[in-house]
């Protein structure tokens, strides 16, 4: 019996062993253990980048009105200069200042010979401008037009009548405030060496008290393209030749790389002094006019040209090209309008133009192209 007992002793101990090696061999599970949650890649959205706002490049500025170009809007409000420019050959070597121009008429007077009228818009830094000359009537009446200071070293009393009856601020070198605008460089012969500075208009509107905008409700003397367009049919206008007599026949030849009309005059290239530059024009404006003395068989020859209310025809060059166009002037309005030959305005492009007022009789005008025998 108790052998038995012993056997049974053991056999419990035996199955108890056993049992305890198979529970060794799991995992013992610790219920207040969490399960580890699975790892979830997580997806960070970069911030959204604002793009910085597209600079305006015309901000602060406006189109000129004397070229159409982008200036400063302030200098763009001021009112131009319009200055008598001595023309002669002698006087011709010593131009100063005029590639500064942003519009330069050319008609006859006296003798054959032409005088000048440059159109200066807000001018700075300029110490040489000129040689400047006396007035004539005619261009009293274009630079009223721009609604420009008229500046002049000198008159004929056709030029003060002028002067008087359509209301035209002038700054004369002949004036008791003369001195402070103009002076005279002694290297050059007398009366063909009478300069203005930039800084001496300055002083001459100052001084006069002149208006220094625009008057209200000027809206400019062109319309413009908003960018460089060429002409889409016309003549080929490779060099053009505007003789105002057998004395003065000034001619262009087109730059097709710079897209301009380069100017010569007595043989060479007219050059302004100040900057050793050659004067150059995007737009060229041939305008046809009745010219003829003033006073028939006066000995001084002084000109007239009729815009009291007056048309015409006449070319627009540029690019190469050249159309013909008309134009109308009532000078009571202190207006001229150029024309398509369809009527509809006359549109130019933007840059430097020339405006030659071309007398119908006793003159001439050349256009020829690249491939042309002259």
């Amino acid at each position: 019996m108790k052998k038995k007992l012993l056997v049974g002793l053991a056999l419990v101990v035996m199955s108890m062993a056993a049992l305890g090696c198979s529970k060794k061999e799991q995992a013992p599970i610790n219920e207040g253990q969490a399960t580890a949650a699975p790892e979830v890649e997580q997806v960070v959205e970069e911030p959204t980048m604002t793009p910085e706002p597209t600079k305006d490049p015309y901000e602060g500025k406006a189109k000129s009105l004397l070229t159409g170009e982008y200036i400063p809007e302030k200098a763009a409000k001021k009112r131009p200069f319009a200055v008598m420019i001595n023309n002669i050959e002698y006087a011709s070597r010593f131009h100063s200042a005029l590639s500064k121009a942003s519009i330069l008429y050319e008609a006859k007077v006296e003798g054959g010979i032409t005088r000048l009228m440059a159109i200066f818009e807000n001018p700075k830094n300029i110490e040489k401008l000129g040689s400047v000359r006396s007035a004539r009537h005619y261009y009293v009446s274009v630079a009223s037009e721009y609604d420009a200071v008229f500046v002049h070293f000198g008159h004929t009393h056709f030029a003060l009548d002028k002067i008087a009856k359509l209301g035209v601020d002038n700054i004369s070198g002949l004036s008791g405030y003369g001195g402070t605008v103009f002076y005279r460089d002694n290297s050059i012969s007398a009366p063909h060496n009478a300069f203005a500075s930039s800084d001496g208009l300055e002083r001459g509107m100052k001084a006069l008290k002149y208006r220094k905008n625009y008057k209200d409700g000027y809206e400019g003397h062109y319309k413009f393209y908003d960018e460089d367009t060429d002409l889409t049919d016309g003549k080929d206008a490779h060099k053009v030749v505007v003789k105002f007599s057998g004395y003065t026949a000034p001619y262009f030849v087109y730059d097709a790389e710079k897209k301009v009309y380069k100017r010569y005059q007595y043989g060479r290239e007219h050059m302004d002094t100040a900057n050793n530059k050659q004067l150059t024009f995007k737009n060229l404006i041939i305008q046809n006019v009745d010219d003829e003395p003033i006073v028939p068989g006066h000995a001084k020859d002084y000109r007239t040209i009729n815009f009291t209310n007056a048309t015409g025809k006449g070319k627009y060059i540029t690019n190469g090209k050249a159309i013909n166009i008309t134009w109308k002037k009532k000078e009571s309005e202190k207006f001229m309008k150029y024309y398509y030959e369809d009527g509809s305005e006359l549109v130019i492009n933007p840059g430097k133009t020339y405006v030659a007022l071309l007398p119908d009789e006793n003159s001439d005008l050349t256009i020829t192209g690249k491939k042309d025998k002259e």
